[in-house]
């Protein structure tokens, strides 16, 4: 990161968050200055955490950054991201990219004129062991691709905006879009998306299903759940292909290699995922492409055919039917 430290300049992160703290600690470690303002007044606590520095409104850190961060709640993402881009400033994005599928079309649109770059961080690209499992599909090592199972569940968050879905999207969009931009990534685009969601006894309480359809023949399930607070953090998943199966969980570490025939294969060790650092190199791949490196693992595109599997999954959830995946 420190080739290209000087040609970034100094990032701007909006928000004060969970998120923000992952993403200004990585920062910290990358060793790039850093800017904060938080709609929530937090900023002034949170940049000395940091070695960043507070400002105090939004303006001051668009005019004052060269990279604009977003990280603020999902409907705040396009009013932020179209102002920077106006202002001459690239643009670093949590997932979602926005809250609706027109916002991120003209976000990535006004980009392109202004010929300013617009990442947006799903950064579940940049865990040691899906990606090790995307580049063991991509090699062959499963054959061609055919059911891909994904699970991920933890606590409900506090935050009162993820649980207005006019807001955040609701579990569906705002947590099992990782595993829908996984499924595309190692399988290919989806074609339709079959969805529900189920009320639990707390009144933060959901669990979800999706059922994606891709246009290679694969079909994958995803599972989500934001559930009681002292629920464990967990994720996993299995690919199984014409020539094998691959699989993992968080709290084994390990990615692994199935094969009709062989021993199992460990294809990432528990130590490697442990000691990973999927924000340092998600935003050091952004910034050495924004400084003229090569172009990263997720592009804009990515970023709204996610937004589209998302919002498939929300339309069929709420008409309880199978709903098309928009292509654009």
């Amino acid at each position: 990161m420190t080739a290209s430290r000087a040609a970034v300049g100094r990032i701007g992160v909006v928000g004060a968050g969970e998120i923000a703290h992952e993403h200004l600690a990585s920062l910290q470690r990358l060793d790039v200055p850093a800017l904060v303002y938080s709609p929530s007044g937090r900023a002034a606590q949170l940049a000395p955490r940091y070695g960043a520095r507070a400002v105090d409104s939004l303006d001051e850190l668009i005019a004052a950054s060269d990279v604009v961060d977003i990280c603020t709640p999902t409907n705040t993402h396009a009013e932020i991201a179209s102002a920077a881009i106006a202002r001459g400033r690239h643009v670093i994005c949590e997932k979602p990219f926005a809250r609706t599928h027109d916002q991120a079309v003209a976000l990535a649109a006004q980009a392109r004129v202004a010929g300013r770059r617009v990442y947006v961080a799903h950064v579940v690209r940049y865990f040691a062991a899906y990606a090790a499992a995307r580049a063991a599909v991509h090699s062959g090592l499963v054959g061609t691709p055919t059911v891909l199972r994904m699970s991920r569940t933890g606590a409900a968050p506090e935050a009162d905006w993820f649980h207005d879905e006019a807001r955040s999207g609701g579990v569906l969009m705002d947590q099992m879009i990782h595993d829908f931009d996984f499924a595309r990534w190692v399988a290919g685009d989806v074609t339709s998306v079959e969805a529900r969601t189920e009320r639990g006894d707390g009144p933060n309480i959901v669990t979800a299903t999706a059922t994606l359809h891709h246009a290679s023949g694969a079909v994958s399930y995803a599972t989500g759940g934001w559930l009681s607070p002292e629920t464990p953090f967990t994720t996993s998943f299995s690919i199984t292909g014409t020539e094998g199966r691959l699989t993992h969980s968080n709290t084994g570490g390990t990615v692994i290699l199935h094969r009709t025939g062989s021993e199992p294969i460990e294809l990432v060790a528990a130590a490697v995922t442990t000691a990973d650092l999927p924000f340092d190199t998600q935003l050091a791949e952004f910034a050495a492409a924004i400084a003229g490196g090569a172009e990263p693992r997720v592009s804009a595109a990515d970023g709204i055919a996610a937004l589209n599997l998302a919002l498939a999954a929300l339309r069929s959830a709420h008409f309880g039917r199978v709903e098309p995946v928009r292509p654009d």
